[in-house]
């Protein structure tokens, strides 16, 4: 069967991922401090910022990296008719995403090994607890 690079574009609404970082005393206390100041919002704030801030001074490698490995850079959703149509072209996807990859909740494990050839997602993946635990061996 031939491959196909994921290029599929319906739309999915970006959602927040939670991490949970170990700080410590002196420097959770200069985030306080700032905060207090009114520097930030709260601690939130000043993080996703120091974050946006390193990401910002890496952009260059970030854009070479995701050139090299072939990465779709942020969103791609895929629908059952997304998938369907390329099960009736006879193809299947290799997913690479640097961001979110959404696989819609209508689409079945049947589906989606039929249709998805390997999943590598830099970043979260969201699909049915199902079809995870189908695509599981195709997943790197």
């Amino acid at each position: 069967m031939p491959r196909k690079s994921a290029t599929l574009t319906s739309a999915a609404k970006p959602v927040d991922e939670k991490i949970t970082i170990n700080v410590g005393c002196v420097d959770l206390g200069q985030i306080d401090l700032l905060v207090q100041e009114g520097f930030y919002a709260n601690r939130t704030d000043l993080i996703r910022t120091a974050i946006r801030n390193q990401l910002a001074t890496q952009i260059d490698v970030v854009r070479q990296v995701v050139s090299r490995k072939a990465l779709v850079l942020g969103i791609q959703h895929y629908s059952a008719a997304d998938l369907q149509a390329v099960q009736a072209a006879g193809e299947t996807l290799q997913i690479r995403v640097l961001g979110l990859a959404s696989i819609a909740l209508d689409v079945t494990p049947a589906l989606a090994l039929a249709t998805i050839e390997s999943i590598t997602v830099l970043g979260a993946l969201h699909a049915s607890p199902a079809v995870k635990a189908a695509l599981a061996g195709r997943i790197g």
